[in-house]
């Protein structure tokens, strides 16, 4: 049985051209880095302006406090996908122990007690330094400009502002100084950041008149100073937590000053004659290679995620995988039994023509399987507790969903794509000589010493940021998506249509898609949805029935609300590159020529 048919009708074209292409979750993102490479910057020096410009258009998916995870192969080495490493690991004082003391047994959602160092920027200009090829004032200079005359508030950023707004006033005044200063702010409204502006000034200026490596580097240092002193002389007074109490945080100025940023080699599987590159345990990332191993040697209509069976395929693939993250992934992690032939052989097995209800871990090369609480979600018939649509937040600052993404491919051949997160304006409060907060990324660790992905000073939360690279000898794409959860789950059926299906890059991410919640919620409160599976309506009613039938808990979503993904790519035969981008949300855009 063939593939499902794409349709004719694609939101927009997949771009193609030979001089560069950006994608990203904002138009002024894609806009900022293509105007870098229009300015004689190369992939690197654009992904990182648009990454800036990010912290301004969404405010409330990712900020300066947050981190983020990068993936990318040069044009001199197309063979080596490389990951840009930007996840701060948590403070030295960050125990289990004192978080216990304070009468928790999860870590909060919302809150600086929470906070992980801060990576995104490090990370960000680590990537300029070894990569780029232009000046830190040339990439920083289009967000010191936003941050200074504003940016127009999207209508997702300014519901999460008004969501929390009690919160603010209430709780946290110094973000109420800084987003409420004129009352709630509305859709297209002009929000400037002044203080933000002149911190990116200074660096900029720290940078200036040094060799360009040791110029980047002061800024460097200059950040994590001025950052780990204010951050952790502010927070250092108890404020509210998403639990309802009070505390303190634990980040101390030295936490932030002793992280740097850095890179890892990526993990890899062979799929369909393709390489498929990923992040290592410290992310979800290899829950994806984990599925596609699954999948791979099944009739292609079993990958379909258009069809019944297909669905169900790729959502008992994806249970069996999100089940060994969290049973198995965390910092430091080998995740290579996870990835054998045999082991996804076994997996496979664990397949069957009904939906499981079971959570279902496996025991690579043996390792046992640890097991958290099992909490089933109070709230599971509403769209927060699904992560449906657009990112949600509740009063109490909690979110759901996070999260933006960056794809940036130039004519010489670099290609590479980024998720930064964290720092989302209501995840704790406004550092006031910094204009914006911490994130909250330890929300992701557990406080029980057995789990992989336990509470540990200086070791890395597991992320959920998880961008992808698919490379072979002559082409290379990047894709990415947000969703917390959700992202290896909406990237899986737009790689399986585009590398099994035919699909383009726009009619893959065009097409509807899929999720499942049966999984531990990755944030605070760790939740879980036995055999739910959240669908865009446009799948249609026979793929609705037929999951129900064989025992899924199926939620249908609005027509178009699951997904924000965007990609770029290149085929290094003809020098063609391409973009595309999500229409979802109406914020998403792809550039280039």
């Amino acid at each position: 049985m063939p593939f499902t048919p794409p349709a004719a009708f694609t939101t927009r074209p997949t771009l193609t051209g030979s001089f560069g292409m950006a994608a990203s979750t904002h138009w002024i993102a894609t806009g900022v880095a293509q105007g870098i490479l229009e300015r004689g910057g190369n992939a690197f020096d654009a992904v990182v302006a648009g990454g800036f410009a990010l912290h301004l258009v969404e405010p409330h998916l990712n900020g300066p406090g947050g981190d983020l995870v990068g993936i990318f192969v040069t044009g001199d080495r197309p063979d080596t996908p490389r990951v840009l490493m930007g996840q701060g690991p948590a403070p030295s004082n960050a125990t289990i122990a004192h978080f216990r003391r304070e009468g928790l047994h999860l870590v909060p959602g919302a809150g600086g007690l929470a906070a992980a160092v801060p990576g995104a920027v490090d990370a960000w200009l680590l990537l300029l330094r070894d990569h780029g090829v232009l000046s830190l004032r040339d990439v920083l200079a289009p967000t010191i400009a936003y941050a200074r005359s504003g940016v127009p508030l999207s209508a997702t950023a300014a519901a999460a502002i008004g969501r929390v707004a009690g919160l603010f006033r209430s709780h946290w005044r110094s973000s109420a100084d800084l987003w409420l200063a004129d009352g709630v702010p509305a859709e297209g409204d002009l929000v400037r950041n002044p203080r933000y502006a002149d911190l990116l000034d200074e660096l900029a200026t720290a940078a200036t008149g040094q060799e360009r490596t040791r110029g980047i580097d002061r800024a460097r240092e200059l950040w994590a100073q001025t950052v780990g002193r204010a951050a952790s002389a502010f927070l250092a007074t108890p404020h509210r937590h998403s639990d309802g109490a009070d505390h303190a945080a634990v980040i101390r100025t030295e936490d932030v000053t002793g992280f740097r940023a850095g890179y890892e080699d990526a993990v890899t599987i062979p799929f369909r004659g393709l390489t498929v590159a990923k992040a290592g345990a410290w992310t979800q990332g290899p829950a994806l290679l984990e599925a596609l191993l699954i999948l791979e040697p099944l009739p292609d209509d079993l990958l379909d995620p258009s069809t019944p069976s297909g669905a169900h395929a790729v959502v008992e693939a994806l249970k069996l995988a999100l089940a060994d993250r969290d049973a198995h992934f965390g910092d430091g992690v080998d995740v290579g039994p996870l990835l054998t032939a045999d082991y996804a052989d076994a997996r496979r097995a664990g397949i069957g023509e009904e939906a499981s209800h079971a959570w279902r871990p496996g025991t690579p090369g043996g390792r046992r399987p640890y097991w958290p609480p099992l909490t089933l979600d109070a709230s599971a018939e509403g769209a927060d507790a699904l992560g449906v649509g657009e990112p949600t937040v509740a009063v109490t600052g909690q979110t759901r969903g996070d999260t933006c993404h960056i794809d940036v491919v130039d004519r010489w051949g670099n290609v590479v794509a980024v998720t930064p997160s964290g720092g989302w304006l209501q995840s704790s409060p406004a550092i006031p000589e910094l204009g914006f907060c911490l994130g909250t990324r330890l929300q992701m660790t557990w406080l029980d010493e057995a789990a992989p992905s336990a509470l540990r000073p200086g070791a890395r939360p597991r992320t959920t940021l998880t961008p992808t690279l698919v490379i072979d000898e002559h082409s290379a794409m990047a894709i990415g998506t947000p969703g917390g959860d959700q992202q290896e789950q909406w990237q899986l059926p737009a790689l399986l249509r585009i590398l099994v299906g035919g699909y383009s890059p726009q009619q893959a991410i065009d097409a509807p898609t899929l999720h499942t919640t049966a999984l531990i919620d990755s944030f605070w409160p760790r939740s879980w949805t036995p055999a739910g599976v959240v669908v865009e309506g446009r799948i249609g009613e026979a793929v609705v029935q037929e999951l129900r039938d064989r025992g899924h808990d199926v939620t249908v979503s609005g027509d178009w609300s699951l997904g924000r993904l965007s990609a770029v790519g290149i085929d290094r035969r003809s020098g063609r590159v391409w973009a595309a981008a999500n229409a979802r949300g109406m914020l998403g855009y792809a550039a280039g020529r």
